[in-house]
């Protein structure tokens, strides 16, 4: 069994007020011409396919021709996709059935009633179940186990078992998710990868951006990644993800091919934070005939114009690049390489240098009358203890 796994389309997404149309359609044609030239068992699309819960007519129009394009790239393939928190379920449901007359399944919300509806056999042999995202409130309990026990009964023993799913696996690399934790990452709280099931060859992930396969699941788990990058965050290469299971039981041999952007986003410099004036020398000498979105990391050292965004797009008068943000850091200070003190360290030091640091930390310095007072003050307290 053969899979092209792809994910987080995330189409119709602007940057910074620009349209991203023209290097999402250049990106699915190039995921139709890899489907036409690895000819697999089973297409997955593992959810947010749109940036909105209501995308623009345009928008959708791409999606409905890159669908038929990929059926007439590879015939045989099925084609499944799911539903992310970015897509509306109800939505996606709704032509459900005429898509399906053309070797397509769209799921978008959980049948509550009819188990086997998830569950779809692929052309050339091998089972995928199908599990849209859901919120966990409305997520009836047993779900996942008992999709898992449908699609085992559905298999001959030999055929591969595949699942795909919309969430947040807990212990991934969340690169390019802002305000990530341990605990969430894209407002989608994070869950353990035996929580979806056992008995699986391989999970077809989406939601996360950053490609990668989970430690310790023997190649079976993995996140295909965003198609292009969603932001400068995810300056990381992006993919379409082949994976080939010989039978049930099998680790999956697993690959990738690259989409490589028209328009990609580049920061500048790529690593660090320099000046102003080093910043706008490599904007000034960005190529002009290189199409990109710029932003530029620039340090916070008060030599930074009120206008610098407006400095800025006018240096890129004439390119075909475009400037979409300044990213501003301030300059480190003693304070933030500071080693942080732990619990300990604190109790056993002396409360005048540790208020000596904190004034020191937000660039105050304490007077010889403010640290007499506070002594009185700590003496006060300390014979109240006492007491």
């Amino acid at each position: 069994m053969k899979i092209l796994h792809t994910a987080d389309w995330h189409l119709g997404h602007s940057l910074n007020g620009f349209d991203r149309y023209a290097e999402q359609a250049d990106a699915l044609r190039q995921v139709v011409e890899t489907a036409q030239r690895e000819q697999p068992d089973v297409f997955i699309l593992s959810g947010d396919i749109f940036d909105t819960a209501q995308p623009s007519s345009a928008v959708r129009r791409l999606f409905s021709e890159t669908l038929v394009g990929l059926r007439d790239a590879a015939p045989a393939m099925t084609v499944i996709t799911i539903a992310g928190n970015h897509d509306s379920g109800s939505s996606h449901e709704v032509f459900r059935r005429p898509w399906e007359r053309l070797g397509i399944h769209t799921f978008g919300t959980i049948d509550r009633n009819d188990i086997g509806s998830h569950i779809v056999r692929a052309g050339n042999g091998g089972i995928v179940a199908a599990l849209p995202y859901t919120h966990p409130r409305n997520l009836p309990e047993g779900f996942a186990e008992r999709l898992a026990s449908a699609a085992a009964e559905a298999s001959d023993g030999v055929e591969p078992v595949v699942l795909a799913a919309h969430t947040t696996i807990a212990g991934c690399d969340y690169s390019g998710h802002d305000s990530a934790t341990e605990l969430t990452a894209g407002g989608v709280d994070a869950v353990s990868a035996e929580d979806l099931g056992s008995g699986y060859d391989y999970i077809a992930l989406g939601h996360i951006h950053h490609p990668q396969t989970m430690g310790g699941t023997g190649r079976r788990v993995r996140y295909s990644g965003s198609l292009t990058a969603v932001d400068f965050s995810e300056s990381y290469s992006h993919s379409v993800s082949i994976i080939e299971i010989d039978r049930h039981g099998d680790e999956p041999k697993v690959r990738t091919e690259e989409i490589v952007s028209i328009r990609p986003l580049v920061t500048l410099p790529s690593r660090d934070f320099a000046s102003w004036e080093r910043a706008m020398e490599l904007l000034r000498d960005f190529p002009a005939d290189a199409p990109a979105y710029l932003r530029l990391n620039v340090l916070a050292d008060g030599t930074v114009p009120t206008d610098a965004a407006a400095i800025a797009e006018e240096a890129c008068a004439g390119k075909l690049a475009r400037f979409c943000r300044l990213n501003m850091k301030r300059p480190e200070t003693a304070a933030e390489t500071r080693r942080l003190m732990s619990v300990e360290e604190l109790r056993e030091s002396d409360p005048i240098e540790i208020a000596m640091r904190f004034a020191d930390d937000i660039g105050e310095e304490l007077s010889d009358e403010s640290i007499g007072l506070l002594r009185e003050t700590i003496a006060i307290v300390r014979e109240e203890l006492r007491n």
